[in-house]
């Protein structure tokens, strides 16, 4: 508008407007504004002094802690009538007193959760989950350890129970095997009732590792234990119920000796979490790789590509990233991957695995792979 009423005097309103898009009209209301309209006042309009009335009668010790509706109903029974229940409301409105009367749930605000970790033994994720027992509403509890970098469940335990006095135990072990330094360490879990309790809480305290949970009823701040549970719950051998607590055990003993040194996971460029948890992972993808310019160099013809590429493990992995991360790699979990590989500190040492019953723990040490 200011651009049209410049240039008006020198090329004319119409040639101008039609040049800059501008409506004329638009132009013409703009220099003649039209005055502000005054709404009349209602006749059925109540006047000062009987809004005031209701103002009074609404704060009146009898009503104060009355809706505007009972107030009406109330005043009808006695034989007076003020006004109706909307006016009554626009009354309060016009006095900024209209709101919730009831003290209504304040929820806390749950910060979300941001833990990366660029090698093993930095961030662990645990949970609990529910197996059936041999009758209705029998269960048994599987606990477990997972390290989010390698994959490698570094402790479980199956009980009869949930409770944190297990979960204290399981911890401690598990830390004691794994040969973590003060400081070292940050646990992830959901807002579970052991999860939360003081036992666990001053037992990390003790060891210097930093806790952290999921927000309330948010799965996917946990994303590295459910994806563990999914993968051994539906195992083509997993029984729909255990008859006792001996055969739970057995069967998580093998599926967890599967899945830590033979089950290839696409995470972690499918190596075993194994060999990524004790630093064999760049061996083995330079074995591979060979392979691969092996056939390669035997039949050029089939690699539209050209050479094979190194494989490498993700630099980072994330739980709940930053938005400024690049790539994603699920709802909750992004994994940075190098164009060219770097080499990532392993932990030499020997494989452990940490069953604990609602009696005692027994540490069985498996061969190193």
């Amino acid at each position: 508008m200011q651009m049209t009423e410049e240039l008006a005097p020198q090329a004319g309103i119409a040639p101008v407007c039609e040049a800059l898009g501008v409506s004329r009209a638009s132009l013409y209301r703009r220099r003649r504004p039209r005055p502000a309209r005054v709404r009349p006042k209602p006749a059925r309009a109540l006047a000062p002094a009987e809004r005031q009335a209701v103002l009074d009668t609404l704060h009146s010790e009898r009503f104060i802690d009355a809706a505007p509706t009972q107030v009406h109903a109330t005043l009808l029974e006695e034989g007076s009538y003020l006004c109706s229940p909307r006016t009554m409301y626009r009354i309060l409105a016009t006095s900024d007193e209209v709101r919730e009367r009831r003290d209504q749930v304040q929820h806390p605000h749950y910060a979300r959760p941001e833990l990366v970790a660029t090698a093993p033994k930095q961030v662990w994720s645990w949970d609990i989950t529910k197996l059936k027992g041999p009758a209705k509403l029998a269960y048994f509890y599987l606990y477990v350890i997972v390290d989010i970098f390698s994959r490698y469940v570094v402790g479980w335990m199956m009980a009869e129970a949930e409770n944190a006095g297990l979960a204290e135990r399981l911890i401690e072990q598990t830390c004691h095997k794994q040969g973590i330094e003060p400081g070292q360490l940050k646990l992830h879990a959901d807002r579970g009732s052991p999860m939360r309790s003081k036992t666990v809480t001053q037992l990390l305290e003790d060891l210097q590792i930093d806790k952290s949970h999921g927000r309330p009823r948010v799965s996917n701040d946990n994303p590295f234990s459910e994806a563990l549970f999914k993968t051994a719950k539906y195992r083509p051998a997993m029984p729909d119920r255990f008859a006792s607590l001996e055969h739970a055990r057995e069967v998580f003993r093998a599926v967890f000796a599967w899945y830590n040194a033979q089950h290839h996971h696409s995470g972690i460029a499918y190596l075993t979490p194994a060999a990524v948890h004790h630093g064999q992972a760049e061996q083995v993808l330079d074995a591979r790789h060979r392979v691969r310019l092996a056939a390669y160099h035997a039949h050029p013809e089939r690699f539209v590509n050209g050479p094979p590429r190194r494989q490498s493990l993700p630099v980072a992995v994330w739980i709940n990233p930053p938005e400024q991360t690049t790539r994603q790699d699920g709802s909750a979990t992004t994994i940075v991957a190098p164009d060219d590989h770097e080499v990532v500190p392993g932990c030499n040492g020997q494989i452990h695995k940490l069953e604990v019953t609602t009696r005692e723990l027994a540490v069985a040490p498996e061969t190193s792979h």
